[in-house]
This record gives C-alpha cells, structure tokens and sequence, in this order.
C-alpha cells in the first residue's frame, strides 16, 4: 500500500524548501549476481537525489516484477522483499518529483506491457516538450485507446511511448522515440533481456557505466559505482544509447553531442565523493572556497560551516584566508526528509530541529560562515539570528554559488521565480534582510573555472537565465502540467 506524502526537503529549515534534488537512477545486468540487493545499495549511495520515493524492477529473462513505494530506500525494502526479486537485470529509481505529484502512481521505475513483452523505466531529469509527447502519443493511438492514456509524469509518457510499437522491439522504439524528447533525460531502461541506458544530447544530468566482474552497472554518480564494487569506466555520452545484454555491450548514437552539464551538480546536488568530468566534486567544492575566499575576504576569527554541504568549501575558504576552521554547527541528520509538519509552536524554533550552535566555539567569534547557496533566504535569516543569540560577535556569510535568479526546468525543483530572494534586489539588500554584517557570493566566472569544464559546456540557467534547451510556453511546462485541473484537455489517468 502507498504511504502517505509529506513536503520533504533538502533544507535546513524545513518550511524553507530550497533546491530539491534531481532523481537518482541505477541499472545492472551481471547474470548470477543479486541484482536486486546490487541495486538496492546503488540505491542507498543515491539516495540524496530523492527521498520521496523508490522502486526496483527486476527481470528473470521471462518476466519484469516492480516493487515500489513512497520513503526513503531503506523504508521501502526489507531482506524477503529484495530476495524475492529474483533475476539477472535490474533498474531502480530514488525519486524526487519534477514533473507530476509525489504520489504512489508516479513512483519508479515505470511499467508498460508492449506487443512483445514488458518494459520498465527510470528517469533522472525533466522533459520540456512532453505536452507535445502526449500529442503524438493520442495521434499514434487514437483517442479512447491504451496508449493515449497518459500517466501523470513525464516518464510515463517516456514508457507508453516506447511500448506503443507494435512491430518493433524496445531497442527499436528506443531509437525512434529518444531523438524526439527535448529536455534533461538520464535513463535506465529495461525489457526481458536487456538493459538500456541513454543520456540527453546536453548531458544536463550525469549518467556513468561500470563494470563488474560478471556485470555492468550505470548510475546517476560514480558514488554509486562505488558502493557495490564497480570500477568506473566512463560517463554515458551525451546523446548515447547504450544496451547490454547476452552479446555484450553496444552503444548508438542518437543525436550529436552539444554539452551542457548542470553546473549546480558541482555545488550541491552530487554526492562529495563523486567524479563528474573527470572532477571531484569535493575537490572542485574545496577549490570553489578558495576562490571565494580570494574574492570576498573578511577580518574574522574562524570560518564554520553550514552542515553538510557547506563544508568542503568552508575547508577551501579557510585555507586559502589563513582564519582557522571550526565546527560551529552541529546537525541533527534526521530531521527533514519525511518530515512531519511542527506545531505553530515548535515552528517558532525554526532551524534548531536541524542544527544548533556550540556556545563554547562560537561565542565572542567573528564568524564567517558558508554555505552553498540562498534561495528565498528565510534558513539564512534564522540562522544569523540564532548564531548573535549564542554569542557571535559578528556574522559575515559566504555563499559557494552565484545568486539564484532564474527557476529550472531540468530536473532542480527550485522555488518560483518570484519566490527568489536574489530575483530583484542586490547583494547588499540581501545581507540586511539576513541581518548579515556582510554577505558575498562567488562570481559565476570563479565558479565555472574551478569546475576546469569550459564555460560553454555547462548550463548556467539558475544563474544567468540562458536555457541551453529551448523552453515552451509558461502554461505548457510545470511540475503539474499533466495533472488535472490544469489541462483538463490532456487525457489523463494515475
């Protein structure tokens, strides 16, 4: 049965949603291995990508059996339901919501019967043409039809469109529907006997293969590669599709490569440990606070971190300045993934349910204190409000991202533009509304350097509004585009 849906967040303050994360996703084909407990730590090492959901499908070369449900990885499987998913090729999906609500029906990975068997799929990313694919969906099928019946997500329009060929296999279809999605798309797929994976012609989202001994393995990040002993072989190209079965490993290209990796994976959202383009994140984070601290140096007594992400480059800022760095923070890491809405009361106590200040380090200290980024600046506020409470004598706030003036529409669910703090006022209004005795951000230019990734093959959009795909009009693109009442017109089922 579905669990019941909370607001989840990635935040300090969990009434102060940020940037949510982009999905997480994992395929193995390894005949003999336990593909199903394979995934499920896969899964686990992806699991900052999504807590809303999560899913497995696995195939014993005659049938596909999903398992799927609303929670984190760990709530959602136990020991007999992963032994009960037995098989040779596995995907499974970490979910947070970008397109369709954060109900049970939208879990993943998404299940199709087709004309020759089943497939199921998983999705990190978000479509920017599926109003359009819903069209050609009700046109190949005909109104009143299976097909035309589209789920509520952009990955189930993705699965009714690759199972809707009636003289074609999977891998056939594959290659016929990937050249006409527009948008963010990192995929795993699979039918009986294969396993398939493709990447956007950006490359928006990351997407990497493995090997195993007897196996391959693709993830969202090499971190995943890591947990269940796969070494890393390369990124999935973009505008690649690959198939693994039987035969081995065999890759097609779909579209030609225009680069465009998201920049605020190298932020945020990635894993610390993970590689992306060849480049640690940790180290690319660490080498952000340098440049930051070169940037924007402040007198102060000890650098401190906002918990967790902003302490690789607190590391690099205090290095580079020479001010000693220091705990001042510590986290209560369970508190705001199915996180239960407080009373009006135990509200007013803001962020201390996820983090509270050491008095003995803090107090009497000119602080500087990083974080990675502000989105409408409310976690910023309290927490400068509870940093003077404990003693600080002066707060001045680092941020390890430019302002965030633009939404995006590749797979990061932002707050609306209007909801920006950054979308309107400048740097210094910004630090009086924080009550900071000083604020400043890296320079996107400083930032795109220490990722050592050319500035033309990153997508900036959150921070400069250039959109590397072409977006539709306003009221065709949303997290609940295909939901009703939006657009009664769209036919649509859960």
């Amino acid at each position: 049965m579905p669990r019941g849906d909370g607001r989840l967040t990635h935040d300090i303050d969990p009434q102060d949603a940020g940037p949510q994360d982009a999905c997480g996703v994992f395929g193995v084909w390894a005949p003999g291995e336990e593909v199903a407990k394979l995934t499920y730590f896969g899964l686990y090492a992806l699991q900052h990508r999504g807590q809303e959901s999560a899913g497995i499908a696995v195939s014993n070369g005659r049938q596909i059996l999903v398992y799927k449900d609303m929670g984190l990885v760990s709530q959602v499987f136990d020991e007999s339901t992963l032994a009960s998913l037995k098989g040779e090729i596995a995907i499974g999906h970490a979910r947070y919501s970008t397109t369709g609500a954060s109900v049970w029906q939208n879990a993943q990975p998404t299940f199709r019967p087709t004309a020759t068997g089943s497939v199921a799929l998983a999705h990190n990313g978000n479509l920017t043409n599926t109003a359009d694919l819903v069209k050609v969906v009700e046109e190949r099928e005909g109104t009143g039809k299976r097909g035309a019946e589209i789920a509520t997500s952009d990955t189930a329009v993705m699965a009714t469109l690759l199972s809707s060929f009636p003289d074609r296999s999977v891998e056939e279809a594959a290659l016929e529907v990937l050249p006409q999605l527009r948008g963010a798309f990192s995929l795993v797929f699979m039918d009986e006997g294969t396993l398939y994976a493709a990447r956007d012609p950006q490359g928006i989202r990351p997407l990497v293969l493995g090997r195993l001994e007897r196996g391959w393995v693709i993830a969202s990040e090499t971190a995943a590669l890591d947990i269940v002993g796969a070494s890393y072989i390369r990124e999935i190209e973009p505008g690649e599709f690959v198939a693994v079965d039987a035969e081995g490993l065999r890759s097609e290209r779909f579209a030609p490569a225009a680069p465009k990796g998201c920049i605020f994976e190298y932020v945020y959202l990635a894993r610390p440990d993970t590689t992306i383009a060849d480049q640690r994140v940790f180290t690319v984070r660490q080498e952000i606070g340098r440049r930051l601290a070169r940037e924007s140096p402040v007198d102060a007594d000890l650098v401190i971190p906002v918990p967790e992400s902003g302490t690789p480059a607190a590391i690099g800022y205090a290095a580079e300045s020479g001010i000693p760095f220091g705990h001042g923070l510590v986290k209560n890491s369970y508190v705001g993934r199915t996180f239960i809405q407080p009373s009006q009361t135990i509200r007013q106590l803001g962020i201390r349910l996820k983090l509270n200040p050491l008095r003995d380090v803090i107090a009497g200290q000119r602080l500087v204190v990083v974080d990675d980024s502000i989105v409408r600046g409310n976690t910023q506020r309290a927490l400068v409000r509870m940093l003077r409470e404990f003693g600080a004598a002066e707060v001045h706030v680092r941020i390890s991202s430019p302002p965030v003036k633009w939404p995006c529409f590749y797979g990061i669910d932002f707050a609306s533009r209007a909801e920006l703090i950054a979308n309107g006022i400048n740097v210094d209004e910004i630090c009086r509304s924080i009550g900071a005795d000083s604020l400043a951000y890296v320079t996107l230019d400083q930032l795109v350097e220490a990722t050592n990734v050319p500035k033309d093959n990153l997508c900036r959009a959150c921070f400069d509004g250039i959109y590397p795909v072409p977006l539709p009009e306003d009221d065709l693109i949303g997290k609940h585009l295909l939901e009703a009442p939006a657009h009664p017109e769209l036919k649509v089922v859960p």
